[in-house]
């Protein structure tokens, strides 16, 4: 089995899916089926069970998975020990970022890194942080930027701003008129949160204890994403929680909706980086944290290094 089919079956085991699979390791659809059913071939037994809905890693498939994310994390390894003696800041760099941070980061960081480094083209990929950090380890990504905390072994997590939370509100609302919402009274309301396993969503429950308690969501609606729940409070479908740099631009331009500050204690999140221990190009990391440094994000407040 080569790395090269070893990358596809990991990418299809995390991804459960021929088509994200192919996409993620940048190939087409039939050319990763014909390497599976290749090693599937070889071994004499089937990794994955496939139907028209879903795909399902057999027992054989999640050790031979395991086993083959361990050799990619240590050929990752041999590869950046190679690539030490290069010039850290040219060449391509593989940036992964998550969907509450890229829409409102990207178009500002993406000018700001090609100022800082324009030999070193860009290649992004948005997703969730559960599979941002397998993609990172697996040498599919250089660095990504996810909201803190985090730590696992064989990763260097960066913190870089701190991101107040806002209180997001229909014009029409009986807090549109006050200067503040104590989180506490977002119990009962209609409150718009992201769906099951996005952080944010996660972030935004552990600043609000209250909502924690039995029947608190009751009144609760999702929506897929910061944009979308944007719309949903200006149609008058509920309240929300979104970070400054999503809620304060509405201030100016959505006149259906009113941004509030939380009373007392600011709930925040932290945006950071994540690279590999063994990644060689730390000028290329300074260059990306300087890059997010320089760009004016509404609310945000830079973390000093070595800050917590």
């Amino acid at each position: 089995m080569t790395l090269t089919e070893m990358r596809y079956i990991v990418a299809l085991a995390r991804e459960r899916h021929f088509g994200k699979a192919a996409e993620t390791c940048h190939v087409s659809q039939p050319t990763l089926s014909v390497a599976l059913k290749k090693v599937e071939s070889q071994i004499g037994a089937p990794l994955f069970e496939r139907s028209s809905s879903d795909i399902r890693i057999t027992p054989l498939g999640e050790r031979i998975v395991a086993q083959a994310t361990r050799v990619l994390e240590e050929a990752v390894k041999l590869e950046e020990i190679a690539d030490a003696t290069g010039d850290p800041l040219s060449g391509q760099l593989r940036v992964g970022i998550i969907y509450t941070i890229a829409p409102y980061l990207l178009p500002q960081m993406i000018p700001a890194l090609n100022r800082e480094a324009p030999k070193m083209p860009l290649f992004l990929k948005e997703d969730f942080t559960a599979n941002l950090i397998p993609a990172l380890k697996a040498g599919e990504l250089d660095v990504i930027v996810i909201a803190l905390p985090f730590a696992e072994p064989g990763l260097v997590a960066q913190p870089v701003y701190d991101e107040p939370f806002r209180v997001v509100v229909p014009a029409g609302h009986a807090w549109a008129s006050r200067p503040d919402v104590n989180g506490d009274e977002l119990d009962g309301q209609n409150l718009l949160l992201l769906g099951q396993g996005n952080c944010f969503r996660d972030q935004v429950l552990e600043s609000c204890p209250r909502l924690n308690a039995p029947d608190a969501l009751e009144h609760s609606l999702e929506g897929s994403s910061l944009e979308t729940i944007r719309y949903m409070v200006a149609s008058g479908a509920g309240v929300a929680v979104m970070p400054s740099t999503a809620a304060d631009p509405l201030i100016a331009k959505e006149p259906m909706v009113k941004v509030l500050p939380f009373a007392g204690v600011q709930p925040k999140r932290t945006v950071g980086l994540v690279w590999r221990v063994t990644f060689p190009r730390l000028q290329a990391i300074d260059a990306v944290r300087a890059a997010l440094l320089s760009c004016p994000l509404p609310g945000a407040k830079a973390v000093r290094q070595g800050s917590a």
